[in-house]
């Protein structure tokens, strides 16, 4: 099990992480000051920040690794501790899913966020989507002890989750090319998806925690 692991490190996750990275780059607006929730080891914020050298980034997790390369926080996984609009844009990688509602950790972030709310996701769509996504997670998530419920939507779900919060797609780009072939054909399809939300205009205050 240790060889598969490192096998899928080597071969997948560096490869995806690099490839996942420059699609967030691209669209997250100039001077952004980001909190990347559920950003486990923060390695792809870090990889964002050396893009986009005008990114901040920091990050909050339930789960703070003992090695990570951002400033991680740990939280209770539904309140974000910061006060509304604290920070530019608040980013998700692979992180809604794993949780039981979505809409909780939604509603934080367009709270928090002042311009825009970043979100790489997956959607229930195509042949054996559900099988695939989830046999993708065990083995990415499984050994770190992340929560694994399984909670995928169809794009439909999405694009009406938005609707409800009142916030306007900016961006949305599927067919992320995430993974080498032939493993792309099995693993990328329509099962990926990197959006940026922009919310309504909110008044600026300064980043800090929240009190209660």
């Amino acid at each position: 099990m240790k060889r598969f692991e490192d096998i899928h490190a080597d071969l997948i996750q560096h490869r995806r992480a690099r490839a996942l990275s420059n699609r967030l780059a691209d669209i997250i607006p100039d001077r952004f000051a980001v909190l990347d929730v559920g950003c486990g080891d923060g390695l792809i914020g870090r990889l964002i920040g050396e893009k986009r050298t005008d990114i901040q980034l920091r990050g909050l997790d339930v789960l703070v690794r003992e090695r990570t390369y951002i400033p991680v926080e740990r939280f209770n996984g539904e309140v974000i501790p910061y006060e509304d609009a604290s920070f530019d844009g608040v980013m998700f990688i692979d992180v809604l899913h794993h949780t039981q509602d979505p809409m909780v950790l939604l509603r934080e972030a367009t709270r928090v966020a002042r311009k825009a709310v970043v979100i790489k996701d997956h959607t229930l769509e195509g042949l054996l989507a559900g099988p695939t996504l989830r046999a993708m997670d065990w083995i990415g998530n499984a050994r770190y002890g992340v929560s694994l419920p399984y909670n995928y939507w169809t794009k439909r779900e999405w694009l009406d989750a938005f609707n409800e919060l009142e916030v306007e797609v900016g961006s949305w780009i599927s067919n992320l090319g995430l993974y080498p072939w032939p493993a792309g054909y099995l693993f990328d399809r329509s099962l990926h998806f990197v959006a940026r939300l922009d919310v309504p205009r909110r008044q600026t205050v300064p980043v800090q925690k929240r009190t209660t």
